[in-house]
């Protein structure tokens, strides 16, 4: 699978990641299966949280993988910590991403992350202690680069006030259907929906500071609300993304990955299947390079406009 570089790091990651959120719904067996699938097809960076599955995801993935020393360099693991549903807060504490780093690890059964991510931002943030945890967790070898989840450009200027270690990547949500970092930028001066900022201008700003976006549930609409694909509330959308994958030979799986793929951003869309079939499609959207015609005309399919 085709590479980039991640954020300003010198890591080759793959162009999509695997998501581990939903691992916990497969048997031994299965997850086994999904793994080793994964791996032949050059998809050897795997996405956790310690939130997915309450830890059990991290559990069930070194156990699929048969984790040790071999394995371990063949994979590149990224994890996150800071939402807390045991007590309904967000904790960037300097405490609990120690404490959370080490339960991360101990259930992945590695010594290191290669990526370590802040999930979601926490309104009590101090950044003098996340600054103190990244400087223990680089020097002592368990995390090598660290990045951050939904946050905007000034939340991620506060914190760069105080780390010394890049932000190599920021996870944001993004699909075909949720595109208002893109229309925004579209539809600038405009009098129209798609014309308010939501979030800062973080495309342009990520791209401005060489920070991977990694787009979250790129195949779903709204906030969780369902899959757009073959969904009866897209018929335009569906039929456009149909007849360019027939173009192609290859599914409309493929397609709505290598939609985000043709961004010039380099993104790293971040897969949550647990499909076999769907995961192979995900991948092949690496060698699909879409036409700027046929991106445009998937974008607008989907009721988004052009001034």
């Amino acid at each position: 699978m085709r590479t980039i570089k991640l954020g300003t790091s010198e890591l080759e990651v793959p162009v999509v990641a695997v998501g581990c959120m939903r691992i916990d719904s497969l048997d031994k067996k299965e997850a086994e299966s999904f793994v080793q699938t994964a791996l032949e097809n050059g998809a050897n960076f795997f996405e956790h949280a310690d939130i997915y599955g309450k830890g059990e995801c991290e559990e069930i993935f070194a156990e699929a993988v048969h984790m040790n020393d071999d394995v371990r360099e063949k994979l590149i693991l990224q994890s996150k910590c800071g939402i807390r549903p045991d007590i309904g807060t967000f904790d960037f504490s300097k405490e609990h991403i120690l404490n959370s780093v080490d339960k991360i690890l101990k259930r992945l059964k590695t010594d290191y992350l290669d990526v370590f991510l802040l999930h979601r931002p926490d309104a009590l943030m101090e950044p003098e202690e996340v600054a103190e945890a990244f400087d223990i967790l680089e020097s002592s070898g368990k995390v090598r680069h660290f990045g951050v989840s939904n946050q905007n450009p000034m939340q991620m200027e506060l914190l760069r006030k105080y780390i010394k270690q890049p932000i190599v990547a920021n996870q944001l949500q993004l699909s075909i259907t949720n595109t208002t970092m893109i229309s925004s930028g579209i539809n600038v001066n405009m009098e129209n929906e798609a014309a308010v900022n939501r979030d800062g201008s973080v495309l342009d700003y990520c791209r401005l500071n060489d920070i991977t976006i990694q787009p979250w549930s790129p195949f779903q609409y709204g906030f969780f609300e369902g899959v757009f694909l073959g969904s009866e509330k897209f018929p335009e959308l569906n039929k456009k993304i149909d007849e360019v994958a027939a173009k192609y030979e290859v599914s409309n799986t493929t397609i709505a990955i290598a939609w985000l793929l043709r961004h010039p951003a380099n993104m790293q869309p971040v897969i949550g299947t647990m499909n076999e079939g769907r995961l192979v499609d995900c991948i092949k959207a690496s060698d699909v390079h879409l036409t700027r015609e046929e991106w445009y005309s998937i974008y607008r399919s989907a009721g988004n406009i052009l001034p």
